[in-house]
């Protein structure tokens, strides 16, 4: 609508053709807890576009009043987060709406609207609604503040806080008023941040649905960037685009399938885990870390690497193991004779070279490992 100025009057005409009566909100939430792995739904109750996926009354332009589906949306994914146990969270853009003649649009020129009028008519009406509405939202994931200023976005923050006080407010409500960061688009951080972060990706090269996208991301690039995000203590927030009539894609389907297989063989070296701190001092392509109490644990990317760990303060580890599989893994240790560290070599079974995505749990008689930065000797 913004890149190809498409007029209001012309866009809205598409709302009459909106009927997505293949959304399930039931199986889609079942399937993202029992077959996927994930602990949590941020759903889009308004984008850009300025259309609302619940029934807002403040604003008619909406997916019970403006289409023949008539359903709201966020009301049955509230239901079935209720059943299968998973947090509910909305996002919500603030300051862009393209519908409105007050909403911001990114790099066009804003100087004649009423952005005030916009907040009070529109913003604060529609997130009283959201929060009001539907239960317990576990984050407002708010999106390009725009041109915004301070204390606007603090109104926002204080609105949210002030009907439902746990709900986080995601990085993006602008002027670092957010309760944890979010990064560029599908960007992963060279190095961990500080404080909690996450990473908002895609499964292909586009945000919703685009018929003629066919460059899906494979299960194994998604593990494997699963696996990076969290060895820097991140979070994935992997986006998922329905087609029109409300069907999850089948190709998005297989691969999120193949990445919860992943996840319900190996979710001990993912959920809860941590960075290790400080990190491991040399770029490997052939493995990431997460830890936990006593635990280290080794992603394998490559098992014909030779499996050397450098730099390590702790002394030798109790037991490693392939964790899906519980098969010992031999390991050799050493103490480097020239500085004070350790190094460790791991040797897993031959069978186990022909595997995917083995994750190595490493039993640790300390709490934590202790990588040794690079002395510069």
């Amino acid at each position: 609508m913004s890149h190809l100025d498409i007029p209001v009057a012309d866009y809205e005409k598409l709302a009459a053709q909106f009927n997505p009566t293949e959304f399930d909100a039931d199986e889609l939430v079942r399937k993202a807890k029992e077959d996927w792995g994930m602990k949590y739904i941020v759903f889009t109750a308004k984008h850009h576009d300025g259309f609302a996926m619940y029934h807002s009354k403040c604003n008619p332009y909406n997916v019970v009043d403006a289409t023949p589906f008539g359903r709201d949306i966020v009301a049955e994914l509230r239901d079935a987060c209720d059943k299968y146990g998973i947090k509910l969270c909305l996002y919500y853009s603030q300051a862009q709406d393209w519908h409105d003649p007050d909403g911001y649009v990114s790099y066009k020129d804003n100087s004649k609207k009423n952005f005030r009028a916009y907040l009070e008519r529109v913003c604060k009406p529609q997130l009283r609604e959201i929060l009001t509405g539907y239960g317990d939202i576990g984050l407002i994931w708010f999106d390009t503040p725009a041109y915004m200023t301070v204390e606007e976005s603090k109104e926002l923050v204080d609105l949210v806080k002030s009907i439902q006080p746990n709900c986080i407010v995601s990085g993006r409500i602008g002027n670092n008023l957010g309760e944890y960061m979010t990064t560029g688009d599908n960007f992963i951080p060279l190095l961990p941040p500080a404080g909690d972060w996450e990473v908002p990706a895609t499964l292909n090269e586009t945000w919703g649905y685009r018929k003629d996208d066919f460059n899906w991301r494979s299960s194994d690039k998604i593990i494997e960037l699963l696996v990076k995000i969290n060895e820097r203590g991140g979070n994935y927030l992997l986006n998922i685009g329905p087609e029109a009539s409300g069907r999850i894609p089948p190709e998005s389907v297989r691969i999120l399938n193949e990445v919860g297989e992943f996840l319900k063989k190996n979710g001990e070296s993912i959920y809860a885990t941590r960075s290790v701190n400080p990190p491991y001092p040399y770029d490997l392509d052939w493995c990431h870390f997460t830890t936990k109490d006593y635990r280290l644990y080794m992603h394998i990317l490559d098992t014909h690497a030779r499996m050397v760990i450098s730099n390590i303060g702790n002394m030798q580890p109790k037991r490693a193991y392939i964790l899906d599989s519980g098969e010992e893994v031999r390991f050799h240790t050493r103490r480097n004779a020239v500085e004070d560290y350790g190094l460790w070599e791991f040797y897993l079974p031959e069978a186990a070279k022909s595997r995917k995505h083995i994750t190595i749990c490493v039993e640790l008689e300390e709490k934590d490992v202790f990588f040794v930065p690079i002395s510069g000797n």
